[in-house]
C-alpha cells in the first residue's frame, strides 16, 4: 500500500506538456504539424521524443529548420514551443545541356512541394532531348492520415538510348509511357514503406549504329510492375549538414507482353551515411547492392551512367544485370551567409557491373570497374527547397576510362 501511495505521488509530480505551440509558420498550416508530432499535449516531457519531432519536422519540404524551446507555466507543468523556418516550396527548374551527339537540350518543370501547408507535393516537366517528354506527379504522404497517403504519377518519356550488342553499339528511340499509383505508409519518423503498381508500354526503335540480322528494328512491349520500397532514416539535419544513417530497398516485378523485352525482378539496396567532420565539414557515403533476373538481354536494367553513379564516366555507356556502386566524398563550406552556401567536395565513385548473362565473378573482372576520383562545388540557396546547384569533374583513373564534368540539382547523394 505504501509503495502505491509513493507511485501515486511521483506521477502527481511528474512534468507534463500542457501545451503545444508551432510559431512563426505562415505557409504551413500548424494544426497540419502538430498532428505529425508524437508528443501530445498531456504526456509527461520527454526530451527525446521532442528531438525526433524536430528531426521529423526537419525533413519536410515546407521547413528550413526547426527548433524547439521550453516554457514554464505555473503549477510546474511546460508549453512546448516549436519555432519554424520556413522553405520556399514552389520551384521552377530549368536544365540547359549537350547531348553525346552535340545537340542541344533543356528540361523545364514547375513543382509545389508543400500545397495547402500540407506536405503535398504536386507538379510537371517538359523535357526537350532531341524528343519531346513530359509527366506530371503528385504525391501526399498524409493524405488520409498522419500515417497514410497516395502517389500518383504519369509521365511520357522519350529519349534516344544506347544498347550494347556483341557486335557494337547501336541507338535507338526509346519511349515510356507510363500511369503509377502508390500507397504510402509511415510507421513512425525514421520507418515508412511505399507499395504498388505500374502500367506502362515500353518501346524502342532503330535509329543508327550497329546493325545486323540479330539487332530489332523495333521493339516494344505492354508492361505492368509491382512496386515495393522500404525506407529507414535516421539522419540529422542542419541546413546543409547532415549526421546519421538512412537506408532504402526497392523490390520491383516487371511483367512483359514480349519475350524479347522480358519480364524480370529487380531490387537493389542503397546504404547512406552522413558524419559531420569540424565545424564546416562533411562526410558523406552512399553503397548500392543491386541484383535482377539474369537475362542474357541487351536491355539490361542497370546503365552505368553520370548521373546515376560514376560522375564523369558518361552518359549510359554500359547495361548489366547487376551492381556495386560505392560513392564518397567529402564536403566543406567555403562561404555561407544568412541565406547562401558555398560548398566544395572531393570523391571517389566507384563501380562494377554483371553483364547481361554472365556470372557473379564479373563483379572482381577489371574491364567491369569504374574509379572515379574528383573535385565539386555546390551553391545552395538555403531557404529554398533543394535549392542546391552542383558542378562535379570526373576523372576515370581505371581501365578505358574517361572525363567530364556533371552537372545537376540537388546533392548527388
Amino acid at each position: 500500500m505504501i509503495a502505491l501511495f509513493l507511485i501515486a505521488g511521483l506521477k502527481g509530480y511528474a512534468q507534463q506538456i500542457e501545451e503545444i505551440e508551432v510559431q512563426n509558420v505562415m505557409k504551413s498550416n500548424p494544426t497540419f504539424l502538430k498532428n505529425l508530432l508524437e508528443v501530445r499535449e498531456g504526456q509527461a516531457l520527454d526530451s527525446l521524443r521532442i528531438k525526433e519531432d524536430v528531426e521529423q519536422l526537419n525533413r519536410l519540404p515546407g521547413i528550413a529548420n526547426a527548433t524547439y524551446s521550453l516554457e514554464r507555466l505555473e503549477g510546474g507543468d511546460y508549453k512546448l514551443v516549436f519555432d519554424i523556418t520556413e522553405n520556399f516550396t514552389i520551384i521552377p527548374s530549368a536544365n540547359v545541356y549537350t547531348t553525346n551527339n552535340g545537340e542541344f537540350a533543356f528540361r523545364l518543370g514547375l513543382y509545389e512541394f508543400n500545397a495547402f501547408g500540407r506536405n503535398i507535393a504536386f507538379g510537371g516537366f517538359f523535357q526537350r532531348d532531341i524528343y519531346n517528354s513530359y509527366g506530371v506527379r503528385f504525391r501526399a504522404p498524409q493524405l488520409f492520415s498522419r500515417n497514410w497517403g497516395l502517389a500518383v504519377n504519369f509521365q511520357d518519356w522519350t529519349t534516344q538510348e544506347p544498347v550494347f550488342f556483341d557486335i557494337g553499339t547501336a541507338q535507338y528511340k526509346y519511349n515510356n509511357f507510363s500511369i503509377e499509383a502508390l500507397g504510402l505508409h509511415t510507421f513512425d519518423p525514421n520507418n515508412r514503406i511505399e507499395f504498388g503498381v505500374n502500367f506502362f508500354k515500353e518501346e524502342y526503335d532503330y535509329k543508327e549504329g550497329a546493325f545486323s540480322e540479330l539487332v530489332p528494328l523495333n521493339v516494344q512491349a505492354d508492361k505492368w510492375a509491382i512496386k515495393g520500397l522500404y525506407a529507414y532514416n535516421k539522419v540529422e539535419s542542419n541546413y546543409q549538414y547532415f549526421e546519421g544513417l538512412k537506408n532504402i530497398l526497392n523490390v520491383h516485378y516487371n511483367h512483359s507482353s514480349e519475350d524479347i523485352l522480358p519480364s524480370f525482378w529487380i531490387g537493389w539496396n542503397d546504404f547512406i551515411y552522413y558524419k559531420r567532420v569540424g565545424q564546416r565539414g562533411n562526410w558523406a557515403n552512399r553503397v548500392r547492392l543491386g541484383l535482377a533476373e539474369n537475362s542474357d538481354s541487351p536491355f539490361a536494367p542497370f546503365s552505368v551512367d553520370n548521373n546515376l553513379n560514376i560522375r564523369g564516366v558518361g552518359n549510359t555507356i554500359d547495361r548489366g544485370t547487376g551492381a556495386v556502386v560505392i560513392n564518397t566524398e567529402y564536403r566543406h563550406t567555403l562561404l555561407e551567409k544568412s541565406w547562401f552556401v558555398l560548398q566544395g567536395n572531393a570523391f571517389i565513385d566507384a563501380g562494377s557491373w554483371r553483364q547481361p548473362g554472365g556470372e557473379l565473378n564479373d563483379f572482381v573482372e577489371s574491364e567491369n570497374i569504374r574509379v572515379y576520383p574528383g573535385l565539386g562545388v555546390r551553391a545552395i540557396h538555403k531557404k529554398i527547397f533543394n535549392a542546391v546547384f552542383r558542378i562535379d569533374y570526373g576523372y576515370g583513373i581505371s581501365k578505358n576510362a574517361t572525363h567530364g564534368l556533371v552537372f545537376g540539382i540537388r546533392q548527388y547523394f
